[in-house]
């Protein structure tokens, strides 16, 4: 059978915030999100950007692994857009003994159907769960789809015990929130798989890429949290886990 192919959008061969150690970043092309504050709107699109396969990503990897010696990272976009590449993907990298982490928004988990997922995590070593919004309602209007599928994944992941890096976008007037964080946190305490929480400032840095792509940023006017703000919000939402 012929090699799967990959619509890949780009590679990153010095990754530092994508999972531990120093990593090698495959950004995937295609996403159903359209988060507001999403900083890869080029991203989105499911048009054909560069088609790759498993050997021809991995031997690049090669070529450089000496200084991404933590493995390799799927990002995107969204990954699962393209769930059969990325079992391929990770398969061929575990026959390697590469570490693999993939980093998702889980929206396209479907609990009613597991098939595919339950090969991926057979070779996935690290899942950083992006979770946007702990409030359903509040989660379509910032993503335009509900948060349930995203959830549910987090069930799945945490009775399956992968270990998951929890990540969370913290927005002046969304999700900087105590009612909010608060709700997340005792979501989290349900889960025992959890390795890490990121807690991310949002920034504005991607307004001239939207600029240029001629896409309307919904959220110009909002200023970027400081670090004060990402700190309070963490100690609300590891205190909520505490307290549960």
């Amino acid at each position: 059978m012929p090699d799967i192919l990959g619509n890949i959008h780009s590679i990153e061969s010095f990754g530092t915030v994508d999972g531990p150690n120093v990593r090698y970043v495959i950004f995937f092309q295609g996403c159903p999100m359209r988060c507001l504050y999403c900083h890869n709107p080029d991203s989105w699109s499911t048009d054909t950007n560069q088609h790759m396969t498993a050997k021809e990503i991995l031997k690049q990897y090669e070529s450089v692994k000496e200084f991404c010696k933590g493995g390799i990272t799927a990002t995107g976009g969204e990954p699962l857009l393209q769930i059969d590449f990325l079992i391929d993907l990770f398969k061929e990298a575990k026959t390697k003994n590469i570490h693999t982490c993939l980093d998702t928004s889980g929206i396209l988990f479907n609990k009613n159907d597991t098939k595919k997922f339950d090969e991926l995590i057979k070779y996935t070593g690290l899942i950083l769960l992006d979770i946007k919004h702990i409030d359903d309602n509040e989660h379509r209007i910032l993503t335009g789809h509900s948060n349930k599928n995203v959830l549910d994944f987090a069930k799945y992941l945490s009775e399956n015990q992968i270990p998951v890096w929890i990540r969370h976008v913290v927005v002046p007037d969304i999700t900087f929130n105590e009612k909010y964080l608060k709700e997340l946190g005792k979501f989290l305490s349900t889960l025992k798989n959890i390795k890490a929480l990121d807690v991310l400032p949002y920034h504005n840095m991607a307004i001239p890429k939207y600029e240029e792509l001629g896409i309307e940023y919904k959220l110009k006017d909002t200023k970027p949290l400081t670090k004060e703000q990402a700190i309070e919000a963490r100690d609300i939402i590891l205190n909520a886990i505490q307290n549960v």
